[in-house]
């Protein structure tokens, strides 16, 4: 066989969130459409996940969460500074909220890291094989130092740096998630010297916030591929005879939840009710994106693969 043009990595995240997600989830490996998992060990079905991830070998990660649910460290609430009264995480954007105002404690914040990867090795016996931010929260300042100063510790080799070629062309986002992408990319920018400090590697391109939920398409994702090859490690697309590019495309596929069944311990979110998870899921295992791989010389494999 030809060497590919690209090695790219399909994980689907939030593992473990709820019992049909994971099982759409599985679903997409076992049709050749994912290729990768980031497990929740917080989620209601992480040890389902987990059983799953063990029968059917699946490559498989931690998507460390410091946002949703109730964290796995114990501690008591009135003085846990990532959590509220109620003992939950502050959410997506109250997190980094919480965080602009000094108001976190990093030392917590390494306290629930480490705990959420002993989980992880009780869960699946093995460390992760990646280690990731639910929502991207391990980019964000003070955070990344102590993510990193973990993975590194622990030898956990790889991570993602969410930052996407093509990104900025996409004017079919609405402006609120264009805001919030580009300051997820800013956060990431900035944590890449952090990471290569501490020897933490990553592909060299990242991909899926452009082709998230309904967005997501044949065309979308030849779209990204093409932005992919084009910011090789090399320059425009990867030389003859030279290595392949190597590149993450986060999804997340699933059939939707039920009302009250999933999530991290408040129930599951709009997004994961919503038909979006299985529009992913029906695209990302369609026959013409699959052809659209081999045409394009990309080669799915895991982290462990790079």
């Amino acid at each position: 066989m030809p060497q590919p043009r690209m090695l790219l990595v399909v994980t689907g995240d939030d593992f473990g969130y709820c019992p049909r997600r994971t099982r759409g989830i599985v679903d997409g490996f076992l049709s050749g459409g994912v290729s990768n998992v980031s497990l929740l060990v917080n989620g209601s079905a992480a040890e389902e996940a987990a059983r799953l991830a063990k029968r059917h070998r699946i490559p498989i990660g931690l998507h460390a969460n410091l946002t949703e649910g109730r964290p796995v460290c114990p501690l008591p609430q009135h003085t846990s500074t990532l959590t509220t009264p109620h003992g939950f995480f502050h959410g997506k954007m109250g997190f980094r909220q919480a965080l602009q105002r000094g108001q976190l404690s990093m030392e917590q914040v390494e306290a629930e890291l480490r705990a959420q990867v002993r989980l992880f090795v009780d869960l699946m016996g093995h460390l992760p094989e990646h280690m990731d931010g639910h929502q991207h929260v391990h980019v964000l300042p003070e955070v990344r130092d102590v993510f990193a100063q973990v993975l590194s510790e622990l030898r956990i080799p790889y991570t993602r740096v969410p930052v996407e070629p093509g990104l900025h062309s996409c004017t079919w986002l609405p402006a609120h998630l264009h805001r919030f992408y580009d300051q997820v990319e800013k956060d990431a920018v900035n944590s890449i010297p952090v990471f290569r400090r501490h020897g933490i590697r990553w592909p060299d391109v990242y991909l899926g916030l452009t082709t998230m939920g309904l967005n997501m398409s044949v065309s979308s994702l030849q779209r990204a591929l093409g932005h992919a090859l084009e910011a090789g490690p090399a320059g425009p697309g990867p030389s003859p005879g030279g290595p392949p590019v190597t590149a993450e495309l986060m999804v997340h596929p699933g059939y939707p939840s039920q009302p009250l069944e999933g999530g991290c311990g408040e129930g599951p979110d709009e997004f994961s009710q919503s038909a979006e998870r299985q529009h992913e899921l029906s695209v990302l295992t369609a026959p013409a994106v699959l052809e659209l791989y081999g045409q394009q010389g990309v080669q799915l494999c895991a982290f462990r693969d790079l």
